[in-house]
């Protein structure tokens, strides 16, 4: 759809054409392309306080969020010839030429793109193998009030005190809290992770309840310290990043003492402008100081001593030493498995059901794979109505709801948990009520396909 003629703006001595500026990106709230660019001008200063000289991945929406969104990695072949670039390594050993945000002018030409997140990851351009930033991201699970994300952001800064770490604090832009600390640029992402993975447990020791470290979603409940954001290429929203809400929310860098009292849904694209030339900005100082990891890494070396070892790493990264065995639980394959667990039978038309050919003593069905989590919840509504004496049984925790890897994008299988379900009363698996196959019509070319080996980037930049 056609949103205007091509206007150009100045910025940081540089003209930029920007396409199609009145095409709305954000219906519910009538925000526009050229809100979205005058947005990241207005806020330029914060964004780069969080993102500036770091590698980065765009989360571009070129027809506005009720279309899919896709992630970019790899900088496109045409562009113009003053964007600054960097090599880095993924953790299949491919390497990626990514954007590096170095001004305002980046940010414009990347809202330009249909860029609404900024997704840097915690590297300079300089030295891409050693991280100068820990991140903690608090992630509520489906149910938990945001009260208690509150309370587990404060009990982390805490905890960051106590380990000559200073917390900066920001809304996620949905239901989380992340909090980002300046380090020493000494240790590789593997120590990073194990810093933070220490720093997690130690939370968690203190909200028993409330927060918690583990990994898979059908154990998670409460608050969940998610310690592998800190592992290779993983990456969170920038600070003022736009997310791909209805509402066009903003992850929103925060006081400390507001933390009690902020309302996500306050801080948008709409309010955070007038927020940031009243107040200033909360994350300003974030460079000023830079922390050491020691501390943290002699936690985690306590909790070794006492039997906390490895914790599951995401399941495209090479299997760590230690590390436990890389399967759900519900999926695990023990000899107590191999005796009372089943194959889950997989939807009528598929190969594979919920989970996968493996064995599992949980009674798990598959209700629905979606391109967006919308219509897979949709499927989830009408397999509730198909199912009212069942769907009374289930408890929150009961309903599955993954973020599964496509070719570009991400897509959204829903599986439903049984086991409070009296077995009179559970339905048998049943077609899907939204069949979505992300693999359809793709061809697989040479480079696509995942290498076999590790590496390191060789850190080039320009």
């Amino acid at each position: 759809m056609a949103g205007g003629a091509a206007v150009t703006l100045e910025v940081d001595g540089r003209d930029l054409q920007i396409s199609n500026p009145e095409k709305v990106f954000f219906p519910a709230v009538g925000v526009t392309k050229m809100d979205l660019v005058q947005y990241y001008l207005t806020v330029a200063d914060g964004v780069l306080a969080g993102a500036r000289e770091r590698p980065t991945t765009l989360h571009r929406f070129p027809n506005g969020v009720l279309d899919d969104g896709f992630y970019q990695k790899r900088l496109p072949p045409k562009r113009p010839e003053w964007i600054r670039s960097s090599t880095v390594t993924f953790p299949s050993g491919r390497f990626a030429e990514m954007l590096v945000v170095a001004d305002a002018a980046h940010l414009v030409w990347a809202a330009n793109l249909g860029c609404l997140e900024i997704n840097p990851w915690p590297v300079r351009a300089a030295d891409v193998d050693h991280p100068d930033e820990l991140r903690i991201d608090l992630d509520p699970t489906p149910g938990i009030a945001f009260d208690d994300v509150r309370r587990t952001a404060l009990v982390a800064r805490e905890v960051l005190d106590e380990h000559g770490l200073e917390g900066f604090v920001k809304t996620s832009g949905k239901r989380g809290i992340h909090v980002n600390a300046r380090i020493e640029p000494r240790w590789e992402f593997t120590m990073v992770r194990r810093a933070a993975l220490a720093f997690a447990r130690e939370v968690e020791r203190r909200m028993p309840g409330v927060a918690t470290t583990a990994w898979w979603k059908e154990e998670r409940r409460g608050v969940f310290v998610d310690y592998n954001q800190n592992a290779r290429d993983r990456t969170v929203a920038s600070a003022y990043s736009v997310r791909p809400t209805g509402d066009a929310r903003v992850s929103c860098p925060i006081e400390w003492d507001e933390v009690m009292v902020v309302e996500p849904a306050d801080l948008t694209l709409r309010t955070v402008p007038e927020r940031f030339a009243r107040d200033g900005d909360p994350g300003a100082r974030i460079d000023e100081r830079s922390g050491s990891l020691d501390s943290l890494l002699d936690l985690a070396l306590r909790d070794e001593r006492e039997g906390l070892g490895e914790a599951p790493w995401p399941p495209n990264y090479p299997k760590a030493p230690g590390e436990p065995p890389r399967v759900q639980p519900s999926r695990a394959r023990g000899a107590r498995a191999e005796r009372e667990g089943v194959v889950a039978p997989p939807a009528p038309g598929k190969r594979a059901g919920p989970t996968g050919r493996r064995r599992s003593k949980m009674p798990l069905i598959e209700v629905a794979r979606a391109a967006t989590e919308a219509e897979a919840r949709t499927g989830l509504d009408r397999w509730r109505k198909k199912h009212p004496k069942a769907a009374k049984h289930l408890a929150v925790d009961d309903v599955l709801v993954d973020s599964m890897r496509g070719r570009s994008t991400t897509w959204t299988r829903i599986r439903v948990n049984l086991r409070n379900v009296p077995e009179a009363d559970r339905p048998p698996q049943e077609e899907l009520e939204v069949d979505y196959d992300p693999w359809e019509g793709v061809e697989w070319s040479d480079e696509d396909r995942p290498a076999p080996r590790r590496g390191r980037s060789p850190g080039r930049s320009n």
